[in-house]
């Protein structure tokens, strides 16, 4: 599951300075977030992260070369666009929801 937190830490990944965006993520995880990622024209590197433990699943970093992306600011400022044009919510980038609903909160 995805963390939305304020800080996020910088390595290199496949060669190149990244802000990690996410870590210890499944390969579906790492493919859904790349997807969102370059369509909104960041470079993307995905690298496999090396096993603890044989007997665990295989995990994945995700980072882009933007040093100054902050995934959380990006999320909650609504400044990524999925594919379909809507603006990605907290919820779909937590893959809590399958579709983008217009407003991340409820009236009560």
């Amino acid at each position: 599951m995805s963390k939305l937190v304020g800080k996020y830490g910088a390595d290199e990944i496949q060669g190149a300075k990244c802000r990690v965006v996410e870590s210890g993520i499944s390969k579906e995880r790492a493919d859904f977030l790349k997807e969102i990622l370059e369509y909104n024209k960041f470079e993307v590197k995905v690298v496999l992260e090396k096993k603890k433990v044989e007997t665990t699943p295989d995990t994945y970093k995700i980072g882009v070369t933007d040093l100054v992306f902050n995934p959380t600011v990006a999320i909650f400022e609504r400044s990524l666009k999925h594919k379909s044009g809507k603006r990605i919510t907290p919820a779909f980038w937590n893959q809590e929801e399958k579709e983008i609903k217009p407003y991340y909160w409820t009236r009560q």
